[in-house]
C-alpha cells in the first residue's frame, strides 16, 4: 500500500512538472516553407526566444502549432523572427536577403 501511495505521488508530480504554464497561449498560423531543413530553420529561429514553451511546424500542411508565454512573448514578435529566417508567415513577409540565403530546395514559391 505504501508503494501505491508512492507510486501516485510520483506520478502527480510528474504531470505537474510538464503542464502549461498559466499564462500559456496557442498560436497557429501558416509559414511557407518546403522541407524538413525548412522545419528545422523555422523553429529554430524561435528557439532562443525569451517565452517560448514549444514550436511544431507541419511540412504537408504549412501550419506552426507554437506555445507561448503571453507575458514574456506575444503573436507579433513570433512572426517577425520567423519572417528574420526568410520565411513568409501569414502576416509577415519574410526578409529578402535571408530568403536569397536559403538552400534550394527551401526556396518556396512566395506570394507577391
Amino acid at each position: 500500500m505504501k508503494n501505491l501511495f508512492l507510486g501516485l505521488v510520483i506520478i502527480c508530480l510528474m504531470a505537474g512538472c510538464n503542464s502549461a504554464p498559466e499564462n500559456a497561449k496557442k498560436l497557429s498560423f501558416k509559414v511557407w516553407g518546403n522541407c524538413g531543413m525548412c522545419k528545422k530553420t523555422i523553429e529554430g529561429s524561435l528557439k532562443d526566444k525569451p517565452g517560448l514553451i514549444s514550436a511544431d511546424w507541419n511540412v504537408k500542411t504549412k501550419q506552426i502549432e507554437i506555445l507561448i508565454d503571453s507575458t514574456k512573448t506575444n503573436s507579433e514578435d513570433v512572426h517577425q523572427l520567423i519572417a528574420s529566417s526568410g520565411y513568409d508567415t501569414d502576416l509577415q513577409k519574410g526578409n529578402d536577403a535571408a530568403y536569397e540565403n536559403l538552400h534550394a530546395c527551401c526556396k518556396y514559391d512566395r506570394k507577391p
